[in-house]
């Protein structure tokens, strides 16, 4: 076992205005299985690159250990080929038969090692990837959101095997891996790093208790404060008021005072003076420990938005339902039946390839969008007429240009859009950037917020929290519980999925 020490971290990117890290210290032992937690853009995987080496930085990031890097950079060249053929390409020190028995571990048999790689379902990929990344060596490993576009069987299998395995960073944002996997947390609060003992769900816990105790002292402090800045006030104007009687009296009215009780008043006075100076030194100092309380509390905000009602109580009708591509030899979707009516929140559940996305692509062209494939149908699919859908795409690669220039474009209230982003914790700092150059978590926001700005009968959200932070997907459970909208989606976190969906249907 050894350490890796992290001191003085200093790290911003070029044009930027503020730092990412801002001198940061703290140590991590390379035998913890270590989740990383943090809101979308803090800088969880600009810090793995840092131990990479990648960028340039002020401070100093000391280790004995090597680093692995997952996920690998697979080539346009690689997808053609079998993964036996490029695994020495991504690791060097890997032999065929270390893979072959990290993959049975992940429940694969050996022949998808010789099968053509673009062929493979996106779970045999991470599979084989994380495999690879798993074969002999000491490295430290750094795994970056492993399962994000898995579903849930692919998940699973992830998970159990993650938790047999110990020596990395773990970045995700899916909170029953993090409380399989871990045992220590590395998390980018608001305005400070903190290394904790314990899962996802034990920090959480503890994060709300300190967070409880700060808005508890906080509001001690404010009331405090509040009471001295009155005293202090009273002091003042006492001696003020005292101050202006020490010259001139009226010898009749005020027989008892004379020229000698002119000094005994600029004590009196001066005496208040000091204590009004002393109030104010001591509400100085009641600040100083207020300031700070609240930088890190984590608030869940409360989201909104704004549903239509339909005249009709069913929406979606799906009878014995096929499709097939013109050309594939086998159907996508076969006999598939359900009736989506007004309040219900449906997940559409199965696996990879199982067409979830192909049958929301359906349902949108009979709203009049989506669906330009030619393709062949039996049974019936068919939604209300003038029925307003809002959706959210699992692909973010086609986002590009400015914020106002996408709000314009669909017709969506700018102050709104910026609203929600801020209350899902986007910086104001992003908003002037190029949408194409946010983070896949913040491009992932940009698609909720425009939903959630779009007044609509049925929203449509397909894998929306890929690259979402564990705040955020709170905050969209607590919304999404509370205002009940009429939903479709398909979404492999089981957590959200069982919180959220009224009704699963099998694909």
């Amino acid at each position: 076992m050894s350490q890796i020490s992290v001191n003085g971290l200093t790290f911003g990117y070029d044009g930027s205005s503020d730092n990412i890290f801002e001198n940061v210290s703290f140590s991590v032992d390379t035998d913890w299985r270590l989740g990383f937690i943090g809101r979308n853009g803090k800088g969880k995987t600009t810090f793995l690159r840092l131990l990479l080496g990648e960028y340039e930085y002020r401070g100093s990031i000391s280790s004995s250990v090597r680093f692995g890097y997952f996920p690998y950079r697979v080539t346009g060249e690689m997808l053609e080929k079998c993964a036996a053929d490029f695994i020495c390409e991504l690791r060097p020190d890997c032999e065929e038969w270390q893979v072959i028995c990290e993959l049975s571990l992940l429940g694969e048999e050996a022949d998808v090692l010789y099968r053509k790689f673009g062929l493979l379902s996106l779970g045999q990929r991470t599979k084989i990837l994380l495999a690879v990344l798993f074969s002999g060596g000491s490295e430290f490993l750094l795994i970056d959101e492993p399962t994000n576009h898995l579903d849930i069987a692919a998940r699973e299998k992830v998970k159990e095997y993650l938790a047999q395995k110990s020596g990395f960073i773990l970045v995700s944002h899916d909170r029953d891996l993090l409380d399989a996997c871990t045992d220590h947390v590395l998390v980018l609060n608001r305005q400070s790093i903190e290394v904790q003992n314990g899962n996802f769900s034990s920090w959480w816990e503890n994060k709300q208790r300190a967070d409880k105790f700060a808005k508890a002292q906080n509001e001690k402090f404010s009331k405090e404060i509040k009471k001295l800045k009155l005293a202090a006030k009273r002091a003042s104007d006492w001696a003020d008021k005292n101050e202006r009687t020490k010259i001139g009296f009226d010898p009749i009215k005020e027989n008892d005072r004379s020229i000698s009780t002119r000094s005994i008043i600029g004590a009196k006075t001066k005496k208040m003076q000091s204590r009004a100076a002393n109030i104010e030194k001591r509400i100085e100092r009641e600040i100083a420990e207020k300031e700070g309380l609240l930088n890190d509390i984590e608030e869940i905000r409360e989201l909104k938005l704004t549903m239509l009602t339909h005249h009709k109580n069913v929406l979606v009708s799906v009878r014995d339902f096929g499709l097939r591509y013109a050309d594939a030899e086998t159907p996508v979707l076969n006999g598939v039946t359900f009736e989506l009516h007004q309040g219900d929140r449906i997940a559409l559940v199965g696996g990879n390839g199982c067409g979830k996305s192909t049958l929301i692509r359906r349902i949108l062209k009979s709203t009049g969008a989506g669906m330009a494939a030619e393709t062949e149908e039996r049974g019936v699919c068919e939604t209300a007429s003038g029925l307003v859908v809002s959706y959210v795409d699992q692909d973010t690669s086609w986002l590009r240009g400015n914020m106002p220039d996408f709000c314009d474009e669909r017709g969506i209230d700018r102050t709104l859009f910026c609203t929600i982003l801020r209350q899902l914790g986007l910086e104001r700092e992003q908003f002037v950037k190029d949408i194409a150059d946010l983070s896949e978590g913040q491009k992932k926001k940009v698609l909720i917020s425009a939903s959630l700005c779009t007044p609509a009968h049925l929203y449509i959200w397909d894998e929306p929290l890929n690259f979402i932070d564990v705040f955020s997907r709170m905050q969209l459970e607590t919304l999404l519980l509370g205002c009940t909208p009429t939903m479709l989606f398909v979404e492999h976190d089981m957590r959200f999925r069982d919180a959220v969906a009224t009704r699963t249907v099998m694909l």
